[in-house]
């Protein structure tokens, strides 16, 4: 309270300053991203059974760990029309990591970027291979095409260039900057008001507990929740097993996609915990390892 009463309007001004300039870097490397992911979907509707080959969990987990959450919500959209298999999807989402690696790159953690990398990866190839083997005589192998429709938003954009490739986009990367503005703005004044110390020490207690909470959190059908994670990380308060977990199960508006689906409610509660069982047993292990190392 009595940081509160006594914050000055230059404190709060450099509070909104920094979320702004924080969330400033990002819209290009956004920006660019979105026009690819354009173009990938022109690809992945001429050319459907390219994306259920030998290859598919690799070139998924892959396609996943590009930092942005709209490659999950194209992977829920062509899995719900059958191109790609459950174990597939699974691998994208299990290796979506939204825009973390972003934000731990530009914090100058590169080898903390580097090994988040590389254990989703592998986590997410051979999760996406073993499924699919399971599934292997169970899964449709027919696929519908739905032309037109945005697999950001779910609705149609005319067919024309400057619409699909800079209306579009910049339209949508501006939407996501405002969420990671608000996130950025929300831990700010989170940690100026309460204390970063308080709040580190609370969230730092229980190393067993977090994967659980970080998992949980994963789990919040937005892009947002991935900045969360990432900034508890920066700041000491999750170990980064706990933060691999989280990001492991952040999926982002992909799982939104998916249970708009009420026909097959069984299957997505099946798969959404699968993907949250997983996420917390590999927070769990790799804190273990941790843990072994330090002694």
């Amino acid at each position: 309270m009595w940081n509160f009463l006594s914050t000055t309007g230059s404190e709060i001004w450099e509070v909104l300053l920094d979320a702004f300039l924080d969330t400033l870097k990002l819209f290009p490397f956004l920006f660019a991203l979105y026009i690819l992911m354009e173009v990938f979907e022109r690809f992945a509707k001429t050319k459907p059974k390219a994306l259920k080959g030998a290859l598919a969990p690799v070139i998924g987990s892959a396609t996943g760990l590009i930092p942005q959450c709209g490659f999950s919500v194209m992977a829920a959209k062509l899995y719900e029309n059958k191109y790609i298999r459950t174990g597939t999807l699974l691998a994208v989402f299990l290796a979506t990591s939204d825009e973390a690696l972003v934000i731990l790159v530009s914090g100058g953690k590169f080898l903390t970027a580097l090994a988040l990398v590389g254990c989703k990866f592998l986590l997410a190839v051979a999760v996406g291979y073993l499924v699919n083997f399971v599934l292997r005589n169970v899964e449709d192998e027919t696929g519908i095409k739905e032309e037109g429709e945005c697999h950001y938003c779910g609705h149609e954009h005319a067919e024309h260039p400057v619409q699909d490739y800079f209306v579009s986009p910049l339209l949508h990367t501006l939407k996501i900057c405002a969420y990671l503005f608000a996130v950025n703005l929300l831990f700010g004044f989170l940690f100026f008001f309460i204390g970063e110390d308080k709040v580190v020490a609370f969230l730092s207690a229980g190393v067993w507990v977090q994967p659980l909470i970080t998992a949980l959190v994963g789990l919040i059908p937005n892009c947002v929740s991935s900045v969360a994670l990432t900034q508890a990380y920066l700041l000491g308060s999750i170990a980064f097993g706990s933060l691999v977990g989280g990001l492991c199960a952040n999926a982002g508006l992909g799982l939104v996609v998916l249970l708009k689906n009420t026909k097959k409610i069984k299957r997505n509660l099946l798969f959404i915990s699968t993907l949250f069982v997983i996420s917390i047993a590999i927070g769990m292990v790799i804190n273990l390892i941790e843990m072994l190392i330090a002694g």
